[in-house]
């Protein structure tokens, strides 16, 4: 049965159907525009602007069973990983977002053990939960095993994680994992999902939301990519409201951060904890210390501070206003 058009996911106006359809366009006609030495991100779900960076080389281009994968060299921004026509990562900037969507859920609770990621084939956050000492158990479901072939090819500095011992690589689609993953299994969850369309348009709806509920312990926590506010706050909207619906007795939280190579230079993160012992996201117990890092093989971080940490969930009034009935305060 076709969704009610009143039920599916609209950004500007525009239809998730009608945004894939275009993008699958879209990403062609990105590198198209190579020619001429730039490299144009174009894509409907952020209508009316393009980011353009010079590039020096194409290094890899291919297509895998689920999207176009393109890694090139740019003049200012060093290596980029480009998925379906959109910019996923800069080695320039990349540490911003992996090492949030990380250590904002791991720091915010007691020392886990367990932990899964969703997605993130690049590896850069298996590289920064990597530093987490108490860790006994790092997952990784990634459905695109090219992703991450090409990412250790090429990015060998974020795909470090996966040198870690305590990882295990399941090449899998992560909504079928987590339906078959033992209840309370992790202590956190991480989804670095692309945006909602494609492979990655389950990883934002309700049921995925209650498949990684059951598998968290009480008190465990879940990270996940969640777009802009300023120009995606019908889906974040959307992605409250769900998260409000499903952790229950828990917590629901947003935070962001600055990504430069990124539409509108920010992306969000939507942060829940099941019900059980409360989690306060906000107030770092958890600290991260590059002196005991358990993999001493990273590079120290470049990022995130216990002060980032709390300033992260400080939205401008406009998100405040959007979020203030579906967010704990």
């Amino acid at each position: 049965m076709a969704e009610p058009e009143s039920k599916k996911v609209k950004v500007d106006g525009t239809t998730k159907e009608a945004i894939k359809d275009e993008q699958q366009g879209t990403a062609r006609a990105n590198m198209d525009r190579t020619l001429q030495g730039w490299y144009s991100e174009l894509s409907p779900m952020w209508p009316g602007q393009a980011l353009s960076l010079k590039m020096d080389k194409i290094l890899f281009e291919d297509r895998s069973d689920f999207q176009d994968v393109v890694v090139f060299e740019s003049s200012t921004w060093g290596r980029v990983l480009v998925l379906d026509g959109v910019i996923q990562l800069t080695q320039r900037d990349e540490a911003s977002y992996q090492e949030m969507i990380a250590h904002l859920p791991l720091c915010s609770i007691e020392p886990p053990k367990k932990v899964l990621v969703v997605g993130g084939g690049d590896g850069g956050v298996l590289r920064e939960v990597s530093r987490h000492a108490s860790l006994e158990q790092i997952d990784i479901v990634e459905i695109d095993g090219m992703v991450i072939d090409v990412a250790k090819k090429f990015f060998p500095d974020v795909a470090i994680g996966y040198e870690d011992p305590r990882v295990n690589v399941h090449v899998a689609d992560g909504v079928k994992f987590l339906k078959e993953t033992t209840p309370g299994t992790y202590d956190a969850i991480i989804v670095d999902s692309s945006d909602p369309i494609g492979p990655a348009q389950q990883l934002f709806e309700r049921p995925f939301f209650e498949s990684m509920a059951k598998a968290l312990r009480p008190g465990g926590v879940v990270c996940t990519q969640a777009e802009s506010i300023w120009l995606h706050l019908p889906i974040i909207k959307d992605l409250a409201q769900a998260c409000s619906h499903t952790f229950k007795g828990g917590s629901v939280n947003y935070a962001f951060t600055s990504v430069p190579t990124y539409p509108s230079g920010i992306i969000g993160f939507m942060l829940c904890s099941t019900a059980g012992p409360k989690v306060d996201f906000k107030h770092p117990k958890n600290p991260i210390d590059d002196s005991k890092n358990a993999n001493k093989n990273l590079q120290p971080l470049k990022y995130y501070t216990k002060e980032l940490h709390t300033a992260a969930f400080q939205l401008p009034k406009f998100a405040q206003d959007a979020l203030k009935d579906l967010l704990t305060s």
